[in-house]
């Protein structure tokens, strides 16, 4: 199946774009996607965290995608 990814901050950094496109097998989870992305994207690597939300909500490990999906990359954020 193939998802559409949105990275705000430093992930879009990381992505090159904030918008792209990823192939994953049928029945993939969050898991599986944030490994093919640290394959793809090794700079992931170096943050502290990278929270990932799907459908306007934070999605935990084990969470099963569909291709209809919104998923976002968070990443840490700083304030001042």
């Amino acid at each position: 199946m193939q998802i559409t990814i949105v990275g705000f901050g430093i992930a879009k950094d990381i992505l090159g774009n904030n918008t792209i496109e990823m192939e994953l097998p049928e029945a993939a989870s969050v898991k599986q996607m944030k490994a093919s992305l640290l394959e793809e994207y090794p700079d992931f690597q170096k943050l502290r965290s990278l929270a990932i939300a799907v459908n306007n909500e934070y999605a935990p490990d084990d969470l099963i995608l569909n291709g209809r999906d919104d998923v976002v990359l968070i990443p840490p954020v700083s304030g001042g």
